[in-house]
């Protein structure tokens, strides 16, 4: 039923009896996500009940080749195959036999139906919480962005959730491991004060977040006969794919499924565990493979040419780390460009000449090319991207992590909200209705739009004004152009229309915005698709607000949408939407964080990777209110996190990004080499130096330069 040709070892994993379990292990690019679909295609076509077919992935981005399967025509209408993350699965089982276990799991309401929370309500709550105590002096020694603050305390209890220990302990297992000074232990007491706060505060109303769905379904529901019989009787295959990205609980909870399956396929990616920092567990992952009737391993690739191989087994070598795979005999000159700048933008010019040169002079297309950093800022994006267009090079970028207020469409929409709702009492300064009305209208220069912005915007009682364009003396109507003038024109008479009217709720607000105009001709998100994504992304963010807390909101006798806009100013950081991801321009670079690009699972022919002597490439984030590497079932519970453990757990993470990135490659890795960074600072970080001494160990050539 699946139109891929499949190898020898492919097929006869696929066509393996319907009652079997394997465990199926491989380098990324070896075919393992190709044979797990076709297996899926062939229980299909062999009877089996497509209702009775789970799929578990550990991130929804990681099922997408599973959901285009599912699409083909050739399928006939036996139902669909489930296709899920564990969370997804607690969600739908907290939801299902929420009467049965609601009072058992200390709700407060347990006769009303739960509110399950997304990472942007359940950031919002903890910010009602938190923000009245730093008022107080609470966290005063730490110099960290509210947004982060909130989501590294709800990480904690996700780390809990997902591990497997009580949230009461977080605290706790963060100060035993802390080896410095003791005002670091009043943070981790401060940061246990407030996840304990807002998981009283969830329990009371009835409010879900993930950690809370996790620990529901695995303390109340999985031991719960009728549900767990419920699950493994309607599921009896299962197919896990990137099993070694998932977490603890999710590996429990195939411990015990697994006896009860007819059949099951688990599928672990060697050399990954990309998701550590979220809690993925690839050792305890492996052990699952005991529960198989059969192991077994496909080497190579269908990807990856033994050059590459030898670039990442050589790399490995100057990590101190095992190859993945035995060491190739290729060249790695071969699949290695680089040229050395002194200046950042240069090396960006470098790089974008290359990238022109390959798509109008061999014939890579656009898609086949991704830019890649540690962390893809906004000079960085946008340095880059107008050197691409500049030679007429189609471009995309893609920050899944990036927090809502940073997104220019997001602003502009919020500050036209701002305008058209006086009753917020929300004035934008006048540098963002410049900002806004730059994003608005098309053909809008900065230097107009604050010109525009200083004559015509003015606040009055608190209540922000657009004046007309009309009342504007004829010297700056000329130099700002009448064209831009009758756009402006146009966007105030629909913003003062609907200040005439009742308020509407703010995402049909914003739907209205910009389908009635900013997506017609002459206005800035016509024609542009990232700025419709991120109005698609905000107005669905909204709306689920509008959902989960539109109760609470009216309780305290405030505006919904002055909440909403509050809490992005607060800066909130975006849920993950999953058409972000899907429904990109086919034919267009790809500039993205590498993590990013990894949990995409997508192989391209060439990439750039981008300061490469930069820090960001071993460094991990800062994170002064959590630790994924203590918070983990490994972690001896009275050790004391060291120098030792910190250096090592660095260069394994880089290894393994760095190889993910090469097994990811078909043609050519380009490395963005500079002396000075973007910020000025001089590079000289630890992926420089392993490539170096990888140069140093090649035969020398007489035109060739080390790094």
């Amino acid at each position: 039923m699946t139109a891929v040709p499949l190898s020898d070892h492919q097929r006869a994993l696929v066509e393996r009896p319907v009652e079997s379990k394997a465990f199926l292990e491989g380098p990324a690019g070896a075919g393992k996500t190709t044979a797990g679909v076709a297996r899926l295609l062939h229980l299909l076509d062999a009877g089996v009940w497509a209702r009775s077919i789970l799929v578990i992935v550990p991130q929804r981005t990681l099922a997408t080749p599973y959901h285009e399967a599912l699409r083909g025509p050739a399928l006939d209408a036996r139902g669909q195959a489930t296709i899920s993350t564990v969370g997804g699965l607690a969600q739908r089982m907290v939801d299902l036999f929420w009467p049965l276990i609601a009072e058992e799991a200390g709700f407060g309401q347990p006769d009303q139906p739960p509110t399950f929370l997304t990472l942007e309500t359940a950031q919002y709550y903890m910010a009602r919480l938190v923000r009245p105590t730093l008022d107080q002096g609470t966290f005063e020694t730490l110099v960290i962005s509210r947004n982060r603050l909130y989501s590294q305390i709800l990480d904690n209890l996700n780390k809990a959730a997902v591990v497997g220990f009580p949230y009461t302990e977080i605290g706790k297992r963060l100060k035993a491991a802390w080896g410095g000074e003791e005002n670091q232990r009043r943070l981790y007491d401060e940061a246990q004060a407030c996840a304990s706060r807002f998981r009283e505060y969830c329990l009371t109303h009835n409010l879900l977040d993930f950690s809370l769905q996790v620990e529901v379904f695995m303390a109340h529901l999985w031991t719960l006969p009728l549900c767990r019989d419920y699950l493994q009787k309607t599921y009896t295959h299962l197919v896990v794919d990137n099993v070694e990205e998932d977490t603890p609980v999710a590996h429990d909870l195939l411990r015990e499924w697994l006896p009860h399956c007819r059949s099951a396929l688990l599928i672990y990616d060697q050399g990954a565990g990309l998701r550590r920092f979220l809690g993925a567990d690839p050792e305890l992952a492996y052990t699952l493979s005991d529960l198989c009737d059969q192991k077994m391993a496909f080497t190579g690739s269908y990807v990856t040419s033994p050059n590459l191989e030898a670039l990442g087994a050589q790399l490995a070598r100057s990590l101190n780390r095992p190859a993945q795979t035995e060491p190739a005999s290729g060249d790695v000159r071969a699949v290695l460009a680089y040229e050395h700048h002194r200046y950042h933008p240069q090396m960006l010019d470098w790089v974008a000449a290359e990238i022109g040169g390959l798509v109008h002079q061999q014939g890579v297309s656009p898609r086949e090319i991704v830019v890649l950093a540690p962390f893809l800022s906004d000079s960085l994006r946008f340095s880059l991207t107008s050197r691409l267009k500049e030679r007429d090079v189609p471009v995309r970028s893609h920050r899944p992590s990036r927090a809502l207020r940073e997104e220019p469409a997001t602003q502009c929409l919020l500050t036209l909200a701002a305008i058209a709702h006086p009753g917020w009492e929300l004035c934008p300064s006048r540098f963002d209705v410049a900002y806004a009305l730059m994003q608005a209208i098309e053909g809008m220069d900065l230097v107009r739009a604050h010109l525009l912005a200083n004559i015509s915007y003015r606040t009055k009682d608190k209540q922000p004004v657009l004046g007309s364009f009309d009342q504007i003396v004829p010297d700056m109507k000329e130099r700002m152009t009448y064209r831009l003038g009758e756009r402006f024109q146009g966007l105030r008479a629909w913003i003062n229309e609907y200040r005439a009217g009742p308020p509407a709720e703010l995402d049909h607000f914003l739907s209205r915005l910009f389908g009635e105009v900013l997506s017609q001709a002459g206005y800035g998100f016509h024609g542009h698709y990232d700025r419709g994504a991120a109005a698609a992304n905000l107005i669905e963010s909204v709306q689920k607000f509008r959902w989960v807390t539109g109760g609470h909101a009216a309780q305290e006798d405030r505006s919904l949408g002055q909440e909403y806009v509050e809490m992005v100013q607060d800066g909130v950081v975006a849920a993950q939407y999953i058409h972000s991801w899907q429904l990109q321009p086919e034919d267009a670079v790809l500039l993205a964080p590498a993590h990013t690009f990894l949990m995409g699972n997508r192989p391209v022919d060439c990439q750039f990777w981008l300061d490469v002597g930069g820090a960001g490439w071993w460094e991990r984030l800062y994170q002064p209110l959590t630790h994924p590497y203590v918070l983990n079932r490994h972690w001896p519970e009275a050790a004391v996190w060291g120098d030792e453990d910190e250096f090592e757990v660095r260069q394994d993470t880089m290894n393994r990004l760095i190889q993910g990135l090469i097994r990811r490659c078909r043609r050519r890795v380009y490395l963005g080499l500079s002396d000075w960074g973007e910020s000025g600072y001089e590079q000289q970080g630890p992926l420089l130096q392993a490539i170096d001494r990888v140069l140093r160990r090649l035969p020398v050539e007489p035109e060739s330069s080390d790094v």
